[in-house]
This record gives structure tokens, sequence and C-alpha cells, in this order.
């Protein structure tokens, strides 16, 4: 495990320095990759280091989806994707999304997978089995832990938007019942965050619970997937994220060319989305003509 500064400091850097709220999903795909790599497991470093080098300046973290990897029993080529992003996007941190939930011994595991093997910056993490599920991964302060807490997918609203027993948690701070990714969002920037640490996780599918979550965790970061591919609202999830947000695009950006200039594709598509999230937070005043 290398020594650099935190996860917080770099986002924050890269973040500023290139102007971005940008993240990059590296979610590799075979069958959509260009010929003459269509289909080629062995392709996977080569494709998302082309998007790595077409990108670096667009973006503020870069976050590898683990599955596409070990899938394919391709862990080697993950580690050395990480290690060229180190070197292509100096400052920019990796966010490793594995979504990981386990307790004791196997949690202390799975945070050496993340943090020791793969020297990831951050780290996904489901918090249904409580706070001891979470604790070891705690003894790594410097990295970030994102916490899922309202996902983009359809299906999690089946628990994430249940309401709570009265009496067993807060209020909602509006009207109703607390629901359960609130107690989610409470637990994960109060008591779980011990070291400032925390992160959450919220799709940009629901723009509406985002605001729901702000009112809770004001100031945690907010890791939002859910943008194209996906369809979420882009404007609405802006104005409701207010504050400090990574928004994350895999799909679009990689895939949005499917022949040899991919990579400049990529580009493209990544500068678009990058420069339309800045025009969304930082909209220019139109003149009064009173």
């Amino acid at each position: 495990m290398t020594s650099r500064p935190s996860f917080t400091a770099q986002w924050r850097d890269a973040a500023l320095r290139n102007n971005s709220a940008l993240c990059v999903g590296l979610d590799p795909e075979p069958s959509r990759f260009p010929a003459p790599w269509t289909f080629d497991a062995l392709r996977l470093f080569d494709f998302c280091a082309a998007i790595v080098d077409a990108t670096a300046d667009l973006v503020c973290a870069y976050k590898p989806q683990i599955a596409y990897f070990a899938a394919l029993g391709a862990e080697d080529q993950l580690a050395r994707l990480i290690a060229h992003i180190r070197k292509a996007a100096p400052g920019v941190p990796v966010i490793l999304d594995a979504k990981r939930g386990d307790i004791g011994a196997t949690a202390e595991q799975y945070a050496r997978e993340a943090f020791v093997r793969f020297d990831a910056d951050a780290l996904t993490l489901s918090p249904y089995m409580g706070f001891d599920s979470l604790e070891p991964y705690l003894h790594y302060p410097e990295r970030g832990l994102f916490v899922l807490c309202r996902t983009s997918n359809p299906g999690g609203a089946d628990l994430q938007t249940l309401p709570l027993a009265a009496g067993d948690g807060q209020p909602s701070p509006h009207l109703g019942a607390e629901l359960l990714f609130e107690r989610v969002a409470r637990l994960a920037a109060n008591d779980w965050n011990r070291h400032g640490q925390n992160g959450l996780v919220a799709g940009a599918t629901n723009p509406g619970d985002i605001e729901r979550i702000r009112a809770i965790a004001a100031d945690v970061p907010l890791l939002i997937p859910g943008i194209g591919a996906q369809g979420g609202d882009l404007a609405a999830t802006v104005r409701a994220a207010r504050g400090n947000f990574l928004i994350n695009a895999s799909r679009s950006v990689l895939y949005a060319g499917s022949g040899r200039e991919f990579a400049d594709a990529a580009r493209r598509e990544a500068r678009r989305l990058r420069d339309t999230i800045n025009q969304l937070a930082h909209p220019v005043a139109t003149p009064s003509t009173a």
C-alpha cells in the first residue's frame, strides 16, 4: 500500500484542477470493444487505458467496476489499470466499485483486497449488515467509503424507500416517517463517519430523493450514478445534489464511439458531460432588462 494524500484531498484537487465533477466508470465489456479487439478478454486493460489517456484532464475520479474484471479472471489487468491511472492521470483518485458488505474477518479481507492489493483510493460499500460490517474499512482513514443509500436501479425502491416503524428513528426532514435510505444517510454521515471519510451513493434516477438525502447529510460527498444509459435527469440531479458531488458516467462515455476512434469519441462525450454539469451547477445569470 503506497502513501499518498487522502481520497478527499485528491478528489478535491482533481476537481479543481480539471474543473470537473465527472467520474468516469470503467466497466469494460469485450463484446462492445472495437475491432479487432471485439470479444478479446485480454484487451480489458488496453481498452480502459485508452479511455483514461483520452479523458485524464476532464475528470475528478475513475471508478473501475471489479466484477467486469473478476468475471473474466482478469484481476491482473485491473491492477495494471489502476497503476496506469496513477501515471497517466496523476492525482486523480480511483474508486473501486465492489459494493462489499460482510462482517468481521471477512470484511477485513475485503478491505485488504481494495486498499492493499488494488491500492484503491475509495470503495463502494453496502450498509445492509450494519455498522460492524463497515467498521474494518475505517481502519484505513485516508481512504474514501461510499455507502449505498438510494441506488439508481428500479428495484432499489423495494427496500430503500420503506418507511420505518414509528419510534424507530427520527422523523424525516420531509413530512412523514423516516424512510430506510434516510436512516442510512443519517448513520453514514454522522455516527459511522468517525474519520470524515464517508460519502453516499445516490442515483440520478431519483433526484427527489437526493434532495431528501441532502436535507440530512448536507456536506458529505455524493457519488451519483444513473446518468446516460440509465436515463437519469442531469439537470434535476445537479440542482438536488448541490455542493460536494461526483456524477458518474460509464457506458455513455466508454461506448460513445464503436470504431477505431473510440477514445476520441469518449473524450468528446466526457468533455460534453463535464461542461454541461458545470453549466448546470454554475449558471450564468441573465442580465436584467428592467
